[in-house]
This record gives C-alpha cells, structure tokens and sequence, in this order.
C-alpha cells in the first residue's frame, strides 16, 4: 500500500500493529531491503511473522513500554485496527519528545483529524484506500469498454467518416474533431473534419494554419456522400439542424437536440472536449503526432481560459499527459497573435465610446468587418482599472455582435445576454465570455444605407445599453 510520502533517506522502520495491512506493508519494504521491526499484541502471530525470517516482537502497541523499544527507528508505521490502540501509541511516543515520523491508520476522516492532532505526521484510511483504488479501476474498465464501442462504431465505416465541429467552431472543437480524425485514420478510415458558419476569431484562423489541419465548410461538400457521422464538441451549435442518423457524440455539454447515436460519450463534469478525446487517444496508445498534441492542449486551456476556469482534475490530467508533445512554439504564436489594423482601430473606438456604470462597461464600437475585433477589444477594456465586466458592440451589414467579458465570479455574462436579448438572438459562450449576435431588422427596421448609418448607429447604441445595463441590474445612477 502506498502512503505518498517519499522518504528515501529513512532507513529503519517499526510497525506497530500487524494485521493485513500492516503485513502488506512489512513484506514490500523487507523486498526493497529495508530494516523493519514488527510489534503486534498477537503472539500466534507474531510467531507466524518469526518464521518468515521477519524480525516481530509481541507486545501491546500501547504500552508505555513502546516507545523505548522503538526509540532507535527513523519510521513508525502504527497500523493497528484498533484505532484507540494507535492513539494511545502516537501518544506515548510523543510524550517521550520524540520526533520519530509517524504514519497512522485511521477508520474515518474524524478519527483521521484525532490521530493528526495526537501527533501523526501523516493518516491512512484502508478503507478510502480501497474506494479510491476501485474507482480509478471502475474508471479504467469504463474507458477500456467506450473505447472498444467507438472503435466498433468507427469501423463500420465503408466510404468515408464526417466529423462535424460546432459552429463558427473554437479550439476545443477544431482540436476534438482533429484527435478523432486521427483516432479514425489510424484504423484506416478516412475522415473529413467539417462545420457550419466561419471561423471567425484571428485566433482560431491562426490555430488552424499553425497546426495545418483541414476544415471543410459543409455547404461546400456533398454532406450525404460520407456513410458515417460524428459530432464532436457540437452541443451549443444553432446554424443547420442535422436531419439524418449520428453515429458518434463526444462532448463536454448535453445537447439541446435529442440524438440517437449509436456511440455516445457526453460528460459534464470535464471542461473540455479536448480531455475526453484525449483519454481516447490514450486508450487507443496511438502514435500522438505533434499537431495532435498542441491541437488538444490548446483546445484545453482555451475552453479553461488557461486553467482559470473551472478547470477540473481530468483536465489537468490529459494536459500534462499531452504536454511533453506538444509543439510550445505554435503555441505562443496562436496564443499571442499580432493586432491588426482593424483590431487596432476597434479598440481605440471602444475606449473612446466607453459607458462605465459601477464597475461595469459598455462600449460601441461602430461599424466593423471583422467581428473577431470586438472579443479582443472586451478582454483589453477588461483590465481597465475598477472592470469587473465589459461588453462591446458593433454593427456589420447584416447584424449587431456584441462580444461580453467578465471577471466577477457572481456574474455569469452567457446568462445576461440571454436576459437582455433572449427574444432577439441567441447567447453563446460561458460564464465569463459570451456573444449574441442580433439581426439588425429586429432593433430599428431601417436599411443600412449611408443617409441611414448614423441613425440606426445612434438607435442600436441606445437600445443595446438600456437593456445590458437593466439586465446587470445597473440603474440610471450606475447603482
């Protein structure tokens, strides 16, 4: 049994208390050569221990007697299923001032704080011990299992795999659907990665060039020719519905639609598709190429904001596993892309029109080209000083996109714009960044004409702030 503790400079070793575990304990250190002396109430026992060369001794653990037989040992390993036993052990040696290393076992997380406050250095709890081990095998035996469903799934495959990505897809999504390319053509499939809208942010464009992967638009290709078709990271999508079978679904949210897929892998309590793929890619031991590496890192820490959001154990888990392959160079080049003159331009517009009400801001940005502008321009106004929460608007020939940030854990800004616009356009993202995008018509009814474009900036300005500072619950006075 494995305490987590590394103590190679510790060389002699007492275990009080000798039952199962304690056994256990005894055998694996006497096999590394270590010098152990066991002490057990149980002579029969102990006796048993003797004639399998171990060096035992009976006594009571305790005993004020103890501490003095120990006395020349680095490590006491008090390991009894009497739990009072041990107390009264951990208490006696204590008592004799000594600064020996104590490892306890404890019943509960309540005797555990006890055994800790009686001068434990370091509690076990068998019984945690076993749960955790069981569940890690239960995880285990789940993946192993998954695994072999989708590789089943997969290959049914005759013709060709679809892999179609979210909407206006992000990293999580481009790096999902990459694995899963991978994972398919390591079998022999042939996969195309497809998606519905653009590839807006200069981010996501940069990402893709970097890593050299092939997105294909599905309006561009004949959707009904590929036999086989997955989902990956596709749950918050709004454009085309799918109107024929799903064959595969990964992702990390629940999706609105209702899917009948003959493979099926949803998990909520991760922050990335990325992760899940991941663990696949483990699974499957595939050769992990380094664009498949620095795809899936990425499509971690974009969807954590760089383990900044709700980030969780496994998330933590598939980065490190992925982090030893992956290309850092292309990283920092995607993650720190240079600013154009748009981008430039938008944010200079952003600060000048800046409306802050406590400590929230809202800013137009006028008219614009490319969308992807506004999120930079959010995130730049977000660290302006006293900001918690800042939203940018602007209007293209087609629409108002306004872009939101925040860093105030009591907001979750995905939900204020669906509050403010929920009858005007769709809210996507996450707590801390989100995007509506408002079909122009629905604000004023008035072409964007050049005689118009003052007049319908001036409405859309007014409209939009009303109802984004009434949906922060921001009056007037900027209470």
């Amino acid at each position: 049994m494995s305490t987590g503790i590394t103590m190679a400079s510790m060389s002699t070793y007492a275990i009080l208390g000798c039952g199962s575990v304690g056994y256990a304990v005894a055998e694996d250190l006497v096999d590394e050569g270590k010098d152990v002396l066991i002490i057990d109430v149980d002579e029969g026992r102990v006796e048993a221990l003797r004639d399998q060369d171990l060096n035992a001794k009976t006594a009571d653990i305790g005993d004020e007697a103890v501490p003095e037989a120990v006395a020349d040992r680095d490590v006491l390993l008090i390991l009894s299923t009497d739990i009072e036993a041990n107390r009264a052990a951990i208490e006696n040696v204590r008592a004799d001032g000594s600064e020996q290393f104590i490892i306890a076992r404890a019943s509960d997380p309540v005797t555990a704080d006890e055994l800790r406050e009686a001068g434990a250095d370091a509690v076990v709890n068998p019984s945690k011990v076993i749960a955790d081990a069981a569940l890690r095998a239960l995880e285990t035996g789940e993946l192993e299992h998954k695994a072999r469903r989708l590789a089943d799934v997969l290959d049914e495959t005759e013709e060709q795999l679809a892999i179609l990505a979210n909407d206006n897809p992000g990293p999580d999504s481009i790096a999902s659907a990459v694995a899963l390319q991978a994972i398919a053509e390591a079998r022999g499939i042939e996969a195309d990665i497809l998606y519905d809208g653009e590839i807006g942010h200069q981010e996501d464009r940069a990402f893709v060039n970097l890593i050299g992967v092939e997105l294909l638009a599905r309006d561009a290709v004949e959707f009904d020719a590929y036999d086989r078709l997955a989902l990956v990271d596709h749950a918050q999508s709004m454009e085309q519905a799918i109107e024929r079978p799903i064959d595969v679904l990964i992702d990390h949210h629940e999706p609105e639609e209702e899917y009948e897929a003959a493979f099926v892998d949803v998990r909520a309590d991760v922050s990335s598709t990325s992760t899940i793929l991941t663990k696949y890619v483990q699974e499957f031991d595939l050769n992990l190429d380094e664009a498949v590496a620095t795809a899936l890192l990425y499509g971690i820490r974009a969807e954590t904001l760089d383990f900044k959001r709700d980030t969780t154990p496994a998330d933590l888990t598939a980065a490190s596993y992925l982090y030893p392959f992956a290309d850092h160079d292309t990283l920092e080049q995607v993650e720190s892309p240079s600013m154009s003159p748009e981008t430039l331009d938008v944010l200079a517009e952003a600060i000048r029109n800046r409306d802050v009400k406590g400590s929230h801001l809202v800013s137009n940005a006028g008219y614009i080209h490319d969308r992807d502008a506004l999120a930079r321009a959010a995130q730049h106004l977000l660290n302006l000083e006293g900001v918690t929460t800042s939203a940018v608007f602007a209007i293209d020939d087609e629409r108002i996109t306004l872009s939101a940030r925040s860093k105030d854990i009591r907001i979750n800004v995905r939900n204020v714009l669906e509050d403010a616009f929920d009858e005007l356009g769709e809210a996507v993202g996450h707590s801390t960044d989100a995007t509506v995008t408002i079909p122009l018509g629905i604000f004023t009814g008035l072409e964007t004409s050049d005689d118009n474009r003052e007049t319908l900036l001036r409405l859309t300005e007014q409209a939009v702030r009303r109802k984004l500072f009434a949906a922060l619950g921001v009056d007037d006075n900027g209470n």
